[in-house]
């Protein structure tokens, strides 16, 4: 724990670092930061917040850049809470205007993101897991396999692919539907299909292999992998100018499991990420920061983040992405 000035001085470092994108001088802290101290005085604790590995010196006689573990420590510790919106009309405005189906809303909202922030954006859906179905389709694509596809009230569609001991008919493939349907459409995701309750509906064998078979497919549905919607790229070479860092952004972006591992096991509400602590090789200098939105109206919901360099303005991208967290729920909810 960093005593009162030199902390004081490490958030002034970091937050001129983050206007400036430059290396800080003694002289920016001591005339950013009020601080009635000699610039004497600041250079003393900066060399004591580079031995303790809060900053470092691009070369001689420059000034200090914060490292990966200063941010950490601004982020837990330092940063001071926005006290006013800094998005609201914008997110108000959109919210009001978006009414569409879910897959298009959580692309639509990834690119409002990306908008305000001038960041890669990514946004995953909530689990379909307490979705109610609005309706089921069966489709017989062989001889021995059909495809079930599963629609929701929120508007998103489920496809599995049922694979079937012994080749079925058209006939079969429509009676099985029209049982599925039956006992099926109004109920959750999560209470699979009613196998006992169809068996006595006393369907032929090869319906009831149909159901049986479809039964088995359907308990992953709830629980199948979240999907993920990616923000505007056209921002990165104004985030982090280097080629370089701009590469291992893309590379990060593009390794859509590696990402959807990183957001799966993070804990819900607001979350940040600094360099390594994201677990992928390529991400030297990104952090991400996240929220959850949709957690108590459907169960398990899902997250909103962005993707920005170590120097990003935290306190106003936290206070962005909660704004469009309410906002989305606020939308979710009228649905």
């Amino acid at each position: 724990m960093l005593d009162g000035r030199r902390a004081r001085i490490l958030r002034t470092m970091i937050e001129e670092h983050i206007r400036t994108g430059g290396p800080v001088s003694s002289r920016a802290i001591l005339e950013a930061g009020n601080l009635a101290v000699s610039s004497a005085t600041i250079r003393t604790e900066l060399v004591a917040l580079e031995a303790a590995g809060y900053a470092f010196q691009p070369h001689t006689s420059a000034g200090r850049i914060p490292t990966p573990h200063a941010y950490r420590y601004y982020v837990d510790s330092l940063m001071r809470p926005r006290e006013t919106p800094v998005a609201s009309a914008r997110v108000a405005e959109f919210f009001a205007s978006v009414q569409t189906e879910l897959g298009r809303l959580l692309k639509a909202t990834s690119t409002l993101l990306s908008e305000i922030t001038n960041f890669p954006s990514v946004v995953t859906g909530p689990s379909m897991v307490n979705e109610v179905i609005r309706a089921v389709h069966l489709v017989r694509t062989t001889a021995d396999t059909v495809l079930m596809v599963v629609v929701t009230l929120a508007g998103r569609v489920s496809q599995l692919l049922v694979h079937l001991p012994e080749p079925v008919d058209g006939s079969e493939v429509q009676e099985a539907e029209k049982l599925i349907r039956r006992f099926q459409v109004g109920n959750s995701m999560s209470e699979g299909l009613e196998l006992e309750a169809m068996s006595l509906a006393n369907p032929p064998e090869g319906v009831a292999s149909i159901v049986r078979h479809a039964a088995a497919a359907f308990e992953n549905a709830g629980a199948s992998e979240h999907e993920l919607y990616l923000g505007s790229a056209s921002y990165l070479t104004a985030a982090w100018g280097e080629l370089s860092k701009v590469q291992g952004v893309l590379d990060v972006l593009e390794r859509e499991a590696s990402l959807l591992e990183v957001l799966g096991h993070l804990p819900a509400g607001t979350e940040v990420r600094i360099g390594s602590e994201l677990g992928i090789d390529t991400a030297t200098d990104i952090s991400l920061v996240t929220t959850t939105y949709g957690e108590e109206s459907s169960g398990p919901g899902g997250r909103l983040g962005v993707l920005g360099p170590m120097r990003m303005d935290y306190g106003r991208t936290i206070r962005v992405l909660e704004e469009i967290g309410v906002g989305l729920d606020e939308s979710l909810g009228e649905s």
